[in-house]
Formats: C-alpha cells, structure tokens, sequence
C-alpha cells in the first residue's frame, strides 16, 4: 500500500481528529510550518486550526479574531 504524502485535511474532535483527505503533515495556523500527523497535539475544535505547540496554541487563543 503506498504512503500518502503532502498535506492532510484533517476535521478536529475533541481529543482526536479524522482524517479527511490523507496525508503526512497538517500546517501550523500561526507558524506555518509542517506538523506531521504522528506528532500533532494541539489543535482547536472551535477554529478547526491545528498549532505545532503549546506556544502557537496560546498565541491563537490571545489573538483577535
């Protein structure tokens, strides 16, 4: 079976996420960069936004929208 690579679209649950369209990586909201999937921790529920840490989530939740 072949691995898929590029970007996920990813649908982000409470305390897990499904996959939409598959992937390797997501990318940061704030940052930009690349969170592979295997890696992903913090993301938003209610912004539907992943974040590449636990600074980029706070820097999320202090901006304006």
């Amino acid at each position: 079976m072949k691995t898929p690579s590029g970007t996920a679209t990813l649908h982000y649950g409470d305390g897990e996420f499904a996959v939409l369209k598959p992937g390797r990586t997501v990318t940061c909201a704030v940052s930009g960069k690349p969170i592979p999937l295997e890696t992903l921790r913090y993301w938003s529920v209610s912004k539907q936004q992943a974040y590449a840490g636990p600074n980029e989530a706070f820097q999320s939740l202090v901006q304006r929208p």
